[in-house]
């Protein structure tokens, strides 16, 4: 499904824990770190999206997380010239999402990251709020930084941490706990 302007309608989820870490995975067979997004279906919901998404890609039910919030509208980014299939049609130029900030109130040992058929993630990991800003491929890092400015202050009431100085692209994640899936 392509809206008119030529742009995906998807959803975004951002788990945190108690301790203000986001939960990052690794796309299978790749070097590539993100959160957990998917396209939203014809006459779906984002929350239902969210729902659907989650359980696909980690594993977790509706009672395993709390919604904290979510965007307000939708937040764009465009492919790069060389990922748009040009060919396909209707063309797709890029993604519009709806974020959600979740919080996880089950246990952690629920994530599953080979409920699919095709499953998205290898491996995940909780790491530091601002941490996906120095991993995510270039052309999503202006979507991730508004919508981690958007939610912080559903889980910071009293400040979002700093942003460590040099974020850039390449550095490996400061991982904290890691788990394999």
């Amino acid at each position: 499904m392509i809206d008119s302007d030529g742009f995906r309608p998807n959803v975004g989820i951002i788990l945190t824990n108690d301790h203000g870490q986001v939960f990052w995975a690794r796309r299978i067979g790749q070097d590539a770190w993100q959160f957990p997004q998917g396209g939203m279906r014809r006459d779906e919901s984002p929350e239902a999206a969210l729902y659907r998404e989650l359980r696909e890609e980690v594993g977790l039910a509706e009672d395993d997380v709390a919604i904290l919030g979510a965007t307000e509208g939708w937040l764009r980014y465009r492919l790069p010239r060389h990922l748009v299939r040009r060919r396909q049609r209707p063309l797709c130029i890029g993604q519009k999402q709806v974020w959600f900030m979740l919080r996880l109130v089950g246990e952690e040992s629920a994530v599953r990251l080979d409920l699919s058929e095709r499953p998205e993630f290898d491996d995940w990991a909780w790491v530091p709020y601002w941490e996906p800003l120095r991993q995510v491929v270039f052309f999503k890092r202006g979507v991730y930084e508004r919508a981690l400015s958007q939610l912080a202050p559903l889980i910071f009431p009293d400040g979002a941490p700093r942003r460590p100085a040099g974020l850039g692209r390449g550095q490996p994640p400061v991982v904290g706990r890691r788990r394999r899936g």
